[in-house]
C-alpha cells in the first residue's frame, strides 16, 4: 500500500549556483558515495541536482527532521549488462532505517535530470502489514 508520495524539481542553475556560492561548503550536503559517484562524471551538477531533489522529495514524505548526509542515492554497480550501473536507491542513516523497518516502509525512487532541471518522485509503500500504520505523520 502506498503510503506517501513527494516529489521535487529543481533548476540545475541553482545548484551551480549554491557550489560557486559556497565552494567546499557545497559538498557536505552529499554522502560521500554520491561525492564517489558525482566527481567521476564530466559534468556533476545534473547528478548532484538530481540528489538533491531526491532528499528534498524524501522530506515531502518524511515529517521527522534529519540531516542531509542521513538520505542519499545510491547507485549500485551491476555484474553486467549494458549499463554499468543499476537503478537508484535511497540509503538511509540508522535512525531513519530503523524507524522504516518498524513501520514496514521501503522507499522507492525515480530520478532523472536534463542540463536545465532535475527531478525525483519518492514513494513510500508499507509492506509490511504487521504494523499499519495511516501515515508516516502518525505519531504513534
Amino acid at each position: 500500500m502506498i503510503v506517501a508520495v513527494g516529489h521535487d524539481l529543481i533548476e540545475t542553475a541553482r545548484i551551480r549556483g549554491l557550489l560557486e556560492r559556497e565552494g567546499q561548503r557545497f559538498y557536505r550536503l552529499f554522502a560521500h558515495a554520491e561525492l564517489a559517484y558525482c566527481a567521476q562524471l564530466t559534468d556533476p551538477i545534473p547528478s548532484y541536482a538530481a540528489r538533491f531533489a531526491a532528499k528534498e522529495a524524501f522530506q515531502k514524505v518524511w515529517s521527522r527532521p534529519h540531516g542531509w548526509r542521513d538520505v542519499w542515492v545510491e547507485r549500485p554497480r551491476t555484474l553486467g549488462g549494458p549499463f554499468p550501473y543499476a537503478s537508484p536507491l535511497l540509503g538511509f542513516a540508522p535512525h531513519i532505517a530503523d524507524e522504516m523497518r518498524a513501520h514496514g516502509w521501503r522507499a522507492h525512487l525515480s530520478l532523472t535530470h536534463t542540463r536545465e532541471h532535475a527531478s525525483a518522485v519518492v514513494v513510500l509503500e508499507q509492506v509490511s502489514v504487521e504494523r499499519a500504520e495511516t501515515g508516516p505523520h502518525d505519531p504513534s
